[in-house]
């Protein structure tokens, strides 16, 4: 065990509980977990017992809980029910030597059950997963939260109002290219900068615009603000792409292409340097305007992505119908691809796919160095995730490139 304890210490402040009912797979686990730093690390033999250490008075809340799933008296699976939808909850990591296929059945159940789940692995758990883990939770933890603006919910008229006086800001998410290292494009995403409540994430707002038929005017802004961050990307020397999400209901306007060059040339950025998210969760009611606004777009050289493939209509038939530049593969099924057949075979069949299509493949949700490795090894053009960067406001994103950028390079010179 001395590599150990000569590992760097990540996990300082963190609480632990390791369930496992074979005594010496869990001191290795614990031993692990300790020599990264743990403050606390609690150990129980089965869920019935671990259950009862989370509820005990005047106990000090666990951050991650690792959890076997076959164990006596109650099992993981009990246990995860039991534990899912309680506030405060900790974040779990599953660890078993059950089949992959059975795993992603229980990691299916426990995020129907609301456990945070950090990460399904199978059997045995290595100190380099251990650091990567914990990185993934510092990350969630470190998300912006505003458990004022959560707790609410706002009127279509305060949506507006807030897009009317340009509240609404982009923040963007990095694309890095899988084969050269370098950060080449990067995805506008809305957040509601509230003058009381602070950053307010898309899900509170978005979908009331769409409902009522005003999500244009919340598309425009957008598109101006990305278009202007793209003309200061490129009077610094920054020639990348940027991405903008355009929602299906706005193309059954067949002024809409027409507009959306306008803003685009008003800020001085040429169309190729903006990519347009088609989000292909719905059918296109309006068929004909809808296919008359990409294809306009696409001739006048704005690149044109199919959003979150896989999990919305007819996803085959929109490749056929639209000349689309791009493809994205949705982080559900990039999530645990690694340690799941089943998503694999998606995961590369996707790419695979996009390249015979001659389309670029990005995988979004990436959130772990493995996913990573595995998608440059499968030909994956890029990759977008929380392994890479959260989204972040435009002067972190200037500085966020440019450190970037430049350790790609240092890189690249050792080589």
């Amino acid at each position: 065990m001395k590599n150990l304890r000569s590992a760097p210490i990540t996990a300082n402040g963190l609480s632990f509980l390791v369930m496992e009912d074979d005594d010496f797979q869990r001191r290795m686990v614990v031993d692990m977990v300790r020599s990264l730093g743990a403050t606390e690390v609690r150990e129980a033999d089965n869920g019935k017992q671990a259950l009862d250490m989370l509820q005990a008075v005047n106990t000090s809340p666990v951050d991650i809980a690792i959890c076997d799933l076959d164990m006596p008296e109650m099992d993981g699976m009990e246990f995860l029910r039991h534990l899912g939808g309680k506030s405060r909850s900790a974040s779990v990591v599953i660890l078993s030597a059950l089949d992959g296929m059975l795993l992603a059945s229980v990691e299916n159940m426990a995020q129907a059950y609301g456990i945070k789940l950090l990460a399904v692995i199978k059997k045995p758990l290595t100190l380099a997963q251990l650091d990567a883990l914990i990185a993934q939770y510092e990350r969630w933890e470190g998300k912006p939260q505003q458990a004022a603006a959560a707790a609410r919910s706002f009127t279509l008229e305060e949506v507006l109002q807030a897009v009317r006086a340009k509240q609404i800001e982009p923040y963007f998410q990095p694309k890095v290219d899988l084969e050269t290292g370098r950060l080449t494009g990067a995805e506008a995403l809305a957040r509601w900068i509230h003058p009381e409540l602070g950053v307010i994430e898309p899900g509170a707002f978005i979908g009331l615009l769409e409902q009522h038929g005003k999500i244009d005017e919340l598309t425009f802004l957008m598109l101006e603000k990305t278009a202007a961050a793209s003309r200061v990307l490129l009077d610094k020397g920054y020639a990348i792409l940027l991405s903008v999400n355009l929602s299906l209901v706005s193309l059954s306007d067949t002024t809409l292409a027409d507009r959306v060059t306008q803003v685009v040339r008003d800020a001085g950025v040429d169309p190729h340097h903006i990519i347009l998210e088609i989000t292909e969760s719905a059918a296109m009611t309006d068929v004909a305007p809808a296919l008359e606004n990409l294809a306009r777009l696409r001739m006048r050289g704005f690149g044109l992505s199919i959003d979150d493939y896989g999990t919305g209509y007819a996803s085959m038939q929109q490749l056929t119908r639209v000349a689309f530049s791009e493809l994205k593969i949705d982080q559900s099924f990039v999530k645990a691809f690694t340690v799941n057949p089943a998503l694999r075979i998606i995961v590369e069949s996707s790419i695979k796919m996009a390249h015979e299509l001659r389309l670029k493949s990005v995988a979004e949700g990436v959130e772990t160095e493995q996913e990573l490795v595995t998608l440059k090894s499968m030909r994956c053009d890029t990759a977008q995730g929380y392994l890479i960067s959260r989204p972040i406001d435009f002067n972190a994103f200037c500085d966020f490139l440019v450190n970037y950028n430049r350790k790609a390079a240092a890189l690249d010179s050792r080589e």
